[in-house]
């Protein structure tokens, strides 16, 4: 059986909670900040883009579909045709979001970017329920110019349009990802959180390999592509 937190009276609890709080807020506070100073980054102007949607190629600029705002997220991706499963990262991030409407209100949009072909993007998204829109830019540059070459690994790229121009205005990769998604912050709450080896959690505490309890490829196909 797995250790347990030392029981304490109410009055304890409720004063290492306090001072936990005011952890959390500062933590809240520096976020923003951090936050602020994303919002004074400057910004590159970008060349000219064609991806390639469900509908055929397209110009970057139209991936805005009309809004001033875009993120990007580069979908890691196994160029083996015979490959049926992809990164299960990737694929378990993205098939978490399914009501992205509220960004219209912000004026942005939110999207899949992989350098597999659409033919191939189109069919896995919707073996693993994913609803977002992807487009490919396995014919074009796009992907390696924003450090996410074929190969590669995922990423994240902000881009802010100006008429017919398009700005990239922010990148991030590795961990820097886990702010797109609700799923570390729900866990982390947890009294075991993430239960990986690498995280400072207190003797006999149920701990095992990096990235253990994440869902693969198949299970997120099982859970939420469609019915067989």
């Amino acid at each position: 059986m797995a250790a347990l937190p030392p029981v304490a009276d109410s009055a304890t609890w409720r004063k290492e909670l306090d001072e936990l709080r005011a952890r959390e807020k500062a933590a809240t506070r520096e976020l923003d900040a951090i936050a602020a100073q994303r919002r004074r980054l400057p910004m590159v102007k970008m060349p000219e883009y064609t991806l390639v949607g469900a509908g055929g190629p397209v110009k970057l600029v139209d991936v805005f579909e009309g809004r001033s705002q875009l993120i990007v997220y580069n979908h890691m991706w196994d160029p083996d045709p015979d490959a049926r499963w992809q990164c299960g990262g990737c694929t378990s991030l993205m098939s978490s979001f399914t009501r992205l409407d509220f960004l219209d209100n912000y004026d942005a949009r939110f999207v899949i970017v992989t350098q597999g072909p659409i033919e191939a993007a189109l069919a896995y998204a919707e073996r693993v329920g994913n609803r977002m829109t992807c487009y490919s830019t396995a014919d074009s540059p796009f992907g390696a110019d924003i450090d996410a070459p074929p190969g590669g690994g995922f990423g994240v790229n902000v881009f802010l349009r100006d008429g017919e121009t398009v700005y990239r205005t922010w990148h991030t990769n590795g961990r820097g990802v886990e702010q797109l998604t609700f799923t570390f912050a729900l866990v982390d709450l947890l009294p075991y959180g993430r239960q990986e080896e690498w995280q400072d959690s207190p003797e006999g505490w149920p701990q095992g390999p990096a990235y253990g309890g994440w869902l693969d490829s198949p299970d997120v196909a099982r859970l939420y592509g469609p019915a067989d």
